[in-house]
């Protein structure tokens, strides 16, 4: 953590593709929330051929990154320390950069995924059901082994993809069961459904969302909402969104970067809604 947060320090965003990313509307509005106005956070378009360099060229002046797909895994060798949370699902989203120049690597979506719940009243779930089997599935799944006391069901499309959520189940060490995307509709069942799927997926499943649904955790948030998303508000089913998700994430990652408590979760959210509203 840095000693003298009011020190002129850089920190940033890497991914590829990297130009949508809010990231650096929601970091800047905690700066100037914060009264850090030497800060500065940037993006960067960064694969996974150009990480090691990009690094290694990290001067003194550098608080932290923030990292999106797909540097996630890719960023884990080249680290000094990984936390328990990256490493249970092998995915860091955050790089500290300490004083005495060690990389310290961190998953900030999976404790913000539980705080984006706990801020809509949802503490503990006794079952849940999770969409698609990808990377931000798996950091799902390690959210809902915090919060739900008994089974949660997997929807995925291939025999190879519900193996890996069996294994991530494994991992965790939570009770998952996997079904078929064909099948997917049953999940609104469930008392929280976790949507993990790439834009336009679920939208041939809204017409299927009953009169009393759940909770609905979708982690999408450009478009919004999706179809979904809508059909679940328009039933009174209780929404959590991509962007809550973005948020509560980015508040983790201004107070490890900053080592300020806490950060100014409703000035980032606000900023967020208005980047996102100009689209």
């Amino acid at each position: 953590m840095p000693s003298e947060a009011t020190a002129a320090r850089r920190a940033a965003v890497l991914g590829s593709p990297i130009a949508h990313s809010l990231s650096p509307v929601l970091h800047r509005a905690a700066y100037a929330e914060l009264g850090l106005a030497d800060w500065s956070y940037d993006r960067f378009e960064v694969d996974e051929e150009a990480l090691p360099g990009f690094l290694d060229g990290l001067g003194p002046e550098w608080a932290g990154l923030s990292l999106t797909m797909p540097l996630k895994r890719a960023v884990i060798p080249l680290l000094d320390e990984v936390s328990q949370t990256a490493a249970s699902v092998e995915a860091v989203n955050t790089v500290v950069c300490t004083e005495d120049g060690r990389r310290v690597g961190d998953n900030t979506d999976i404790p913000g995924m539980v705080a984006a719940l706990r801020e809509r009243g949802i503490e503990q779930v006794e079952s849940a059901a999770i969409l698609g089997a990808g990377a931000t599935a798996s950091s799902a799944l390690a959210a809902l082994s915090r919060i739900c006391t008994g089974e949660i069901v997997t929807y995925v499309r291939s025999d190879a993809r519900a193996a890996e959520m069996r294994q991530w189940g494994e991992r965790l060490d939570v009770e998952v069961r996997t079904a078929a995307w064909t099948d997917a509709a049953k999940a609104f069942t469930a008392p929280l459904v976790i949507a993990t799927t790439p834009a336009g997926t679920t939208d041939s499943l809204a017409a299927a969302v009953p009169e009393r649904p759940g909770t609905l955790f979708d982690v999408l948030y450009d478009p919004w909402p999706t179809e979904l998303a809508a059909r679940w508000s328009m039933f009174g089913g209780a929404v959590v969104s991509g962007l809550d998700l973005l948020v509560h994430q980015a508040v983790l990652q201004v107070e490890q970067m900053t080592g300020r408590h806490p950060a100014p979760l409703a000035a980032m959210r606000t900023a967020g809604e208005r980047a996102l509203a100009s689209r």
